[in-house]
């Protein structure tokens, strides 16, 4: 028995009403059960900290290429940096088509467990790299990065889902959904690009700035150890109230979901194409602009400005997920497109001026990333995780997140191109900031017409959906577990 979605706590906050949970199997008597504020926290930081060895797998390979050139001088052509870089991107695209829909149908925990699996198992392929030949050792290494992308791109629908709904578990956790979700998401991804320059820093000095073979396998090592931290508090986590009251146990119903959600699936993926086709190229290439801008840095000076760069990045994502909670989630990531354009196109027209003072040049870079992530940065995860409903919330959330992804490798793969087009390295420069502006208001709009201002109760969007299953002759017993009457936990828990 369940009483109505329209009950009201005692102290007048959202419903308060006992929910309908499945029995939980005997062999989880001991996970890590959701309900308190407390116990919340902490499932959304565990669920989503992972995010971190994506930021940090996908940066490092930039900073080990200089050293893998002088290594393997007969190996590392233009065509296998490519390859490099790509075959971690396009792991992660399949990684997060595929994890989308396994953790809607075996559960989030399947999720959390897979794509741990693939992800440290690829950075030891990678780290293990060898050959009869150069090329051959980079063949393995383009594998085993691929093997490791797939996991880090399971790591989104996964994460995102997980901590969206390990948000939801009580009002108190509900209200700061944005700022928790902000943190463990694009905050961790963030946090991964800022720690490869300084590990990179630290190896090479430890290596006395030598270039040996030690120096880009320790490097990727390091890639696990906060996976494998925190892997034994993510085995133990029960999936969310959520998911086990609202998960589709067979015939999934995606012609029905895709008339009804198709505007916001068009949103949530165009604007996270619009987000990475201009983040991940400005990202990854910040020590090269760096250098470009000096030529006579050394290649630690050139990581070491990319690094600081790259720091710029973490505020705005605070700063974004206190407004997601503050004035919503499409508004902030439409407010902080534009505000990314408007400075980009300032950056674009001034540069040449700017770049004769060094610092101010690094401080406004490091603002037109800051605003990047204050706005599409984080909103991306949450505006895809609220926009669906629960028993396909992986499989859109996944889907956005490969499209995304796709324009990161687009973005990625033009970036060199457009500034070789132009006549001098100033000029190309400068033409990048223009078309990477151009492109955030174009995802400016489609934020702000195609994205939807749900909720932030879960419950409210997944009681319209089996409703409206049902009003379409949808046989709403393959809906849900096996349930108990479990009655959520007071607001007023500490």
């Amino acid at each position: 028995m369940s009483l109505s979605p329209t009950d009201k706590l005692p102290n007048g906050e959202d419903k308060s009403h006992t929910v309908e949970e499945h029995q939980l199997h005997n062999n989880e008597s001991h996970d890590i059960e959701i309900g308190s504020a407390r116990s919340g926290v902490l499932n959304v930081f565990v669920s989503g900290l992972a995010l971190f060895s994506d930021g940090y797998n996908a940066q490092i390979i930039g900073y080990m290429e200089p050293f893998l050139s002088v290594l393997y001088k007969n190996g590392l052509s233009s065509t296998m940096k490519t390859r490099l870089s790509n075959s971690y991107l396009i792991g992660e695209i399949f990684g997060m088509l595929f994890f989308g829909i396994l953790v809607d149908r075996l559960g989030r925990k399947t999720g959390i467990v897979s794509a741990t699996f693939f992800l440290v198992l690829g950075i030891i392929l990678a780290t293990a790299s060898h050959g009869t030949s150069e090329l051959g050792l980079f063949w393995m290494m383009v594998v085993a990065r691929g093997v490791a992308g797939f996991g880090a791109g399971g790591e989104y629908p996964v994460c995102a889902t997980n901590a969206t709904e390990a948000a939801d578990e009580t009002a108190s956790l509900r209200k700061k959904r944005g700022f928790l979700v902000a943190v463990t998401t694009d905050f961790a991804v963030d946090l991964g690009f800022v720690a490869a320059g300084i590990v990179a820093l630290i190896v090479m000095a430890c290596f006395h700035q030598e270039v040996k073979d030690g120096v880009w396998r320790v490097c990727f090592i390091l890639g696990i150890v906060l996976p494998v931290t925190i892997f034994f508090f993510r085995i133990r986590m029960a999936n969310s109230t959520q998911y086990r009251k609202h998960a589709i146990r067979s015939q999934y119903p995606y012609w029905l979901t895709l008339k009804r959600y198709w505007k916001p699936m068009l949103g949530t993926s165009l604007a996270w194409f619009c987000y990475d086709f201009v983040t991940y190229p400005f990202g990854l290439f910040s020590s090269t602009i760096m250098s470009q801008l000096n030529p006579n840095d050394t290649n630690v000076q050139s990581i070491g400005y990319g690094t600081v760069i790259n720091c710029f990045y973490l505020p705005g994502c605070l700063l974004g997920g206190l407004l997601m909670d503050r004035i919503g989630r499409k508004q902030t990531m439409t407010l902080g497109f534009f505000l990314w354009a408007i400075w980009g196109f300032i950056l674009g027209g001034a540069l040449r001026p700017i770049q004769t003072v060094v610092p101010l040049f690094v401080i406004m870079y490091g603002i037109f990333n800051a605003l990047g992530e204050m706005g599409p940065g984080v909103a991306t995860f949450l505006c895809a995780a609220e926009s669906f409903p629960t028993p396909l919330r992986g499989h859109y959330l996944g889907f956005a997140a490969a499209v995304g992804k796709a324009g990161a490798a687009i973005g990625t793969e033009v970036f060199t191109p457009i500034q070789n087009s132009f006549a001098s390295t100033e000029a190309g420069q400068q033409g990048v900031f223009l078309i990477g502006s151009a492109f955030c208001v174009v995802g400016g709009l489609v934020s702000w017409f195609l994205i939807p201002d749900r909720s932030r109760d879960l419950e409210d969007e997944d009681s319209r959906f089996k409703a409206y299953l049902e009003e379409n002759g949808y046989d709403v017993s393959n809906y849900g577990m096996e349930v108990v009457a479990v009655k959520r936990p007071s607001t007023n828990t500490p």
